[in-house]
Formats: C-alpha cells, sequence, structure tokens
C-alpha cells in the first residue's frame, strides 16, 4: 500500500446469505479472524432482497467506515458500487459469485484470502460507471441473445456454467436476431443484430472478452455489436471472444461514445440484461456515463 493512502481499519462486508453454493459462515469467520490478526474492525451487513439500496445507503451514513466490501456475485457489488457511486469511500470485491466479472477486469484475485490482502495492499483505482435505461451499471449490459439466456437462467432452478451453457445451446438453434438502431453522440448504427453489448469493461465473468483494449476510466463505452452470423461461422466467433479477437471478425464491430439511445422499431420494450439482473426496459434505452464515479480498491500496481 502507498505512503499517502490512509489505513482502513473499520471495515465492512455486505453479504447476500442466501446466494451461491458457498458457505457463507465459513467465509465470515475467515474474514473475520483475519481481520482481527491484523488490527482491523469486520463488520457484516446481510441483504435481504427488501429495499436493499435504500437500507444499506442509510447504514452508512449511521456508521463509519474506511472501506465497504461487496462479499458476492455480480448483484451484490452491483448493489454496493451503486451505493457508493460518487462518494468518497471505496469499494472492495471479495468474489463469491459464479461470473465475477467486474473483478476480474480489475485484477482482483479469485480466492477469497488473497482478495483479503486488498485490504492492507491496495491502490484506489477510481472506474466509471453507467446508467442504462435508469438502472445503475458497474459492469455490463446486454440485449439481445445474452439477455435471453439470463432472463431464461434467472428462471430455471439449476446454477453454474454448466446450466447456463445448456441454455444457451438450446435457445441458439430457435433464436431470431433483431432490428436495433443506436445513436450514439458520435454516430448512428442501423441494422441486425444477434447481441448488443454496452461495455465499459472487457469481459465477461465466463472470460469472454467483449470488448478489447477498453479503459475503466477514460469517460467513455463501448457499444459491442454481433451481427448475424451463420452456424459455419460459431466456432470461429466463439474462438476469438475467448482470444480477444472481437475486432477480427466481419461479424463484429464496436461504437465508441458517452451516450447511446438504443430502439428495436415497431417494439416499445426489450429485453435488457444489467450486470446479471434480467430487465424489461422501455424503448428508446438511454445510456450514459458517469465518468470517475466509483472508488474501487485494486491489486498496487508492481
Amino acid at each position: 500500500m502507498t505512503s499517502d493512502l490512509p489505513i482502513l481499519r473499520q471495515l465492512l462486508f455486505v453479504m447476500n446469505p442466501i446466494s451461491g453454493d458457498i458457505d457463507k459462515a465459513s467465509v465470515q469467520d475467515l474474514i473475520k479472524h483475519t481481520c482481527q490478526a491484523r488490527g482491523r474492525t469486520a463488520r457484516f451487513y446481510e441483504t435481504t432482497g427488501e429495499d436493499d439500496l435504500r437500507r444499506l445507503k442509510r447504514h452508512l451514513q449511521e456508521h463509519p467506515y474506511d472501506a465497504v466490501f461487496a462479499a458476492g456475485g455480480d448483484g451484490t457489488v452491483n448493489l454496493v458500487a451503486q451505493a457508493l457511486c460518487k462518494a468518497e469511500l471505496p469499494m472492495g470485491i471479495i468474489p463469491l459469485g459464479s461470473g465475477n466479472g467486474l473483478s476480474k477486469d480489475l485484477g482482483i484475485p479469485q480466492d477469497v484470502e488473497a482478495a483479503l490482502d486488498l485490504i492492507w495492499q491496495h491502490q484506489v483505482q477510481q472506474v466509471d460507471t453507467l446508467e442504462v435505461g435508469g438502472h445503475f451499471a458497474a459492469h455490463l449490459a446486454d440485449l439481445g441473445f445474452n439477455a435471453l439466456i439470463v432472463e431464461r437462467f434467472a428462471e430455471g432452478g439449476t446454477r453454474g456454467p454448466g446450466a447456463y451453457v445448456r441454455l444457451a445451446l438450446q435457445e441458439y438453434m430457435r433464436y431470431e436476431p433483431a432490428r436495433y438502431r443506436a445513436e450514439t453522440d458520435e454516430e448512428t448504427w442501423e441494422g441486425e443484430a444477434f447481441m448488443l453489448t454496452i461495455a465499459n469493461a472487457r469481459t465477461f465473468g465466463s472470460n469472454v472478452v467483449i470488448n478489447p483494449a477498453s479503459r475503466m476510466d477514460d469517460g467513455r463505452f463501448e457499444v459491442c455489436v454481433i451481427e448475424p452470423f451463420p452456424a459455419t461461422a460459431a466456432p470461429g466467433i466463439l474462438y476469438q471472444l475467448y482470444t480477444e479477437g472481437f475486432d477480427e471478425s466481419t461479424y463484429t464491430r464496436r461504437l465508441q461514445c458517452r451516450r447511446v439511445s438504443i430502439t428495436v422499431p415497431g417494439e416499445a420494450e426489450v429485453r435488457v440484461q444489467v450486470d446479471g439482473e434480467p430487465l424489461r426496459l422501455s424503448t428508446p434505452v438511454e445510456v450514459s456515463i458517469n465518468a470517475r464515479s466509483l472508488r474501487v480498491l485494486v491489486p498496487p500496481a508492481s
């Protein structure tokens, strides 16, 4: 930790007690004992699914902390990031979800004990956040195929990467691409798309690189378009997505912007996923960026 950063002593860990397959009691014990051994105080805040954002903001107003850690998956990270957006209080991430996309993009260790080292060895990175159709986004949002799969995944009773892949294969065979119009502050694109990703980051939790060479602190984001493609091209596209070759495909394009208005001609609403949460939003879907609005604890530069 650099000498000009304050020591983090009073820490809050926000957890969803019923999400995922990890034993949260054992994680809490590990956090508590690790903090005690280093002279830190750990408190825990459990979400309930009812009015969590308002209650967390009120708790933070009533209790002084040096940092707030999201100990969970994408939903918990989104909640804590939203509560701390435009605040001086930094956010840490203890990744406990199945995807953990934002933490991977920021280089945060995926092991709990290693991630806890951020308490005493870190730097603070100011990153951009997004507003997508009136909803806060800390990482990625989608329209199209992936939004459909996220919705189906949320409706199902099974979890894990295997279930996601099975759903994707089932839906791919009958999926019909839609036509979109994206009007940005710099250009307009209209055409059919397999999916559109609103990205201020690089990588999905599945390690698919949808937005290579992007930065999370430059005050801009990208609309990443995958156009309809024949089944024979699918293996090549998948390979490119896993090897940072998004821009090499003839079926992909990226629009860089500070704001965009997305419509689906003839449709009053559209299916969208925001940080892993499936939504139905009215069109046009307005997207804008909040530049350097979130302070995040990340590993120190080597």
